[in-house]
């Protein structure tokens, strides 16, 4: 602490303010974990409980997840018995003894099943059509066999896709998931909504089945947990009747996502909690149609926004933080660069269609140098800021 002047002085020597915000403790107190790791979502893991780091304090975020590690996530999220398990019977020849009772209590759930009749895979790297399905069982699908038609990937891949089960993760089928991405895809899960199985199992003639359906069927329900982290209207029909997301029925409502105006750069953010205590303040990344790192023209952002959002939507501009005037100069007439945009300036722009509100933040990049010692009695450290043109 006492060297803080030259140590800081080259660790914030390039410092982005856009990876600045009102995160929670949790994904900030792993020293490995930055902004490319899916920090909202390690943040939320390690709140609930289902992922947390090792002694050393760190998330290990990179590091690849194998199947027997993944049916430790999976019993942890669905808050599994696993003690039961500790001396179960399963078929599987290739379980490590610390990872049977785990293995043993997602294969009892049917959560999860073998590679082969009698091997389960335990040291491969779990992959992302192997996670995914761990992840759709749990929220009802492929309840039957049947479901999975001639290709059991195919259906799967394609179903996670369908419900956003892929969101903000950078894979194929086959990709080793790493820590990062699977608390990402478990985030995703969690947001998701629960099914039942509605459709007609058919009939049986022999080793055929004749006249199967897999249709499936959002839950829903009247009690008001049920809308704790569902964001935007959620009544069903006027009936006060919400769709049930899996956060929601395994931790009784106590997990909450809900919507804030904005994080400190003025941009659209949500906030998660959990059992009253707030885990952090993140960006809704969802809303973002698109981001600059150089100078744009007021007719670049207004293509970008669209006629109808311009023609009919509020709009609103902070530079930093600070309420702006500057989107008056968004038009498609104007070739010219918005002024307070430029090179290393940080531009993003939101559309709500939802909320009919377009938003467009400005942060701006900047050097900082330590100027003297850390002050252990008065806690503070002083900085010179240089912007950068």
């Amino acid at each position: 602490m006492r060297n803080l002047k030259r140590t800081l002085s080259l660790a914030l020597s390039a410092t982005m303010l856009s990876s600045m915000m009102v995160a929670g403790a949790g994904a900030a107190s792993y020293a490995d974990v930055s902004s490319n790791h899916h920090q909202e979502a390690i943040a939320v893991m390690q709140a609930v409980g289902v992922m947390v780091g090792d002694q050393n304090g760190n998330f290990n975020p990179d590091k690849q997840v194998t199947r027997a590690e993944m049916a430790v996530v999976m019993s942890n999220l669905l808050g599994l018995k696993v003690e039961d398990f500790k001396n179960a019977s399963i078929p599987f020849t290739d379980v490590p003894e610390w990872a049977r009772p785990y293995v043993a209590a997602c294969y009892a759930a049917g959560v999860t099943s073998g590679t082969s009749a009698t091997t389960y895979g335990s040291n491969d790297p779990v992959t992302a059509v192997q996670a995914s399905l761990m992840m759709m069982k749990a929220l009802g699908y492929f309840q039957n066999a049947e479901d999975f038609g001639s290709d059991w990937q195919v259906a799967t891949i394609r179903q996670a896709s369908y419900i956003n089960l892929f969101d903000n993760i950078s894979s194929n089928a086959e990709s080793a998931l790493t820590r990062a991405q699977v608390a990402q895809l478990v985030l995703n899960g969690l947001k998701a909504k629960m099914v039942d199985f509605t459709g007609d199992k058919g009939i049986q003639i022999g080793d055929v089945t004749v006249g199967y359906n897999a249709e499936y069927t959002a839950r829903t329900n009247a009690n008001k947990k049920y809308n704790s982290i569902d964001t935007g209207k959620t009544d069903i029909a006027g009936n006060n009747q919400y769709y049930v997301q899996l956060g929601e029925e395994l931790y009784n409502g106590d997990l909450k996502l809900a919507d804030d105006e904005a994080d400190v750069f003025g941009r659209p953010a949500h906030t998660w909690s959990f059992d009253g205590e707030k885990i952090g303040t993140y960006v809704n990344y969802d809303l973002m149609v698109e981001e600059y790192t150089t100078s744009v023209s007021g007719k670049e952002l207004y293509d970008v926004v669209g006629k109808t959002a311009f023609d009919k939507y509020d709009f609103s501009a902070y530079v930093d933080g600070k309420d702006d005037d500057f989107y008056k100069q968004i038009s498609k007439n104007n070739k010219d660069d918005v002024d307070v945009t430029d090179n290393g300036a940080l531009t993003q722009v939101f559309v709500d269609s939802d909320a009919e509100e377009v938003v467009v933040t400005v942060i701006n990049t900047y050097l900082a140098q330590a100027t003297a010692d850390y002050s252990e009695s008065k806690d503070k450290a002083t900085f010179e800021i240089y912007g950068i043109s």
